[in-house]
């Protein structure tokens, strides 16, 4: 049975143990904890939700992993990805954004391919991250860097974000409300080493890219949306459509029986249309801003997933305002001319006057430039 103590003050919510089935966990652990607003604790450890054990970062019970379609680029980040609900509530469903229950927590830690020394290594081969026999559950500490670990409450009145830093021996994640830089070494698989420094943000820009009405300047969680997760998860009993499986534990009602579900593309999937593939990429990397009611209305560039108007794409739409954001070109887009767009200037630049996305970056996403430079220089038309 639940054990519910008062929110108020410096109270606490504390759930019974349930589901162990959920994330393969062979013993009873603690239960997960969920803290009021104004009682957040230095260590991540204490809500348990995700915890060190036997030399694997693993989720509690009950506390679900999942994973998206095409996910917002960090930097070559690699990130696990889970979701938590209080016993006997489900999110609603909903095709833009699921009416999550108050006590929600969702959590998202960033970390990287171990390599030699004080290298992390860039790979797409994320199999090799989690311990054996745990695929796409527990990440074994032995192959990776625990960078950060961002978690998003669901409160009374709305989302707080929350960020939590690991430390250097890799056994504890502190609170760190101002965010965290560190300095890393990325090794490609071709041997190429590029120096860069991973940035963990504030809790302000954290709730400032989460944020996507901008008006009502409420965060909401831009991942676990229908589109995104739409799509199988290794799950420990076997791989599984994650809407499907979410509303099999319960974690999701009202889907629809009789509709297919929408599903975003995989970004790197050279097998899927281009113009699907470019889409969801710009939708996840940049809708949140770029959209009608985001922080970036005022550009008139909309790149928000639902977007038809190719003017409103971008397509020989001229900035809203000329400086080293545009770099000298004219339009947002030039149809079969990338290297005249002002969309792939900045999605290619390094430059803090002009890179795109402005947060969560400090590297070229190579892949992702190259994806949208076919996808410019594809596009039939002229801009006179």
């Amino acid at each position: 049975m639940d054990n519910w103590i008062s929110w108020g003050g410096s109270a606490l919510l504390a759930v019974g143990v349930v589901m162990s089935a959920l994330s393969g966990c062979d013993k009873p652990r603690s239960q997960v904890v969920v803290f009021t607003e104004n009682a957040i604790p230095e260590r991540l450890s204490d809500w348990n939700l995700v915890n060190i054990i036997n030399g694997a970062l693993t989720p509690n019970s009950g506390v679900v992993p999942y994973d998206l379609n095409t996910a917002l680029f960090t930097d070559y980040a690699h990130k696990l990805r889970t979701v938590w609900m209080p016993t006997g509530t489900s999110a609603q469903y909903d095709e833009e954004q699921f009416n999550y229950p108050v006590g929600t927590v969702l959590t998202k830690t960033f970390y990287y391919p171990r390599g030699e020394g004080e290298t992390v290594l860039r790979t797409d081969n994320f199999a090799n991250d989690y311990a054996e026999g745990r695929a796409g559950e527990a990440l074994d500490m032995k192959r990776v860097r625990l960078m950060e670990t961002r978690l998003l409450v669901k409160r009374e009145d709305g989302w707080q974000a929350i960020p939590y830093v690991w430390n250097e021996a890799q056994t504890e994640a502190v609170f760190e409300i101002a965010g965290d830089t560190s300095r890393l070494q990325l090794k490609k698989k071709a041997g190429n080493v590029s120096e860069f420094t991973y940035v963990v943000p504030d809790a302000n820009q954290c709730a400032g890219c989460h944020a996507d009405n901008f008006t009502g300047k409420e965060i909401s969680p831009l991942g676990p949306r229908a589109r995104h997760l739409n799509r199988d998860y290794p799950y420990r009993s076997g791989a599984e459509n994650q809407l499907e499986y979410w509303q099999k534990i319960g974690y999701l009602s009202d889907v629809p029986e009789n509709e297919i579900l929408p599903s975003q593309a995989k970004f790197s999937d050279a097998s899927l249309p281009l113009e699907a593939r470019a889409r969801a990429y710009l939708d996840i990397n940049c809708g949140h801003c770029h959209n009608p009611a985001g922080a970036a209305d005022t550009s008139g560039l909309m790149l928000n997933h639902s977007e038809t108007d190719l003017r409103r794409l971008g397509v020989c739409k001229p900035p809203v305002a000329a400086g080293t954001g545009s770099g000298e070109r004219l339009f947002s887009i030039v149809p079969g001319e990338p290297d005249h767009s002002i969309l792939n200037f900045r999605v290619e630049s390094v430059d803090p006057g002009a890179m795109m996305p402005e947060l969560g970056r400090g590297l070229v996403h190579e892949e992702g430039v190259e994806l949208l430079r076919q996808w410019v220089s594809a596009m039939p038309g002229t801009c006179t």
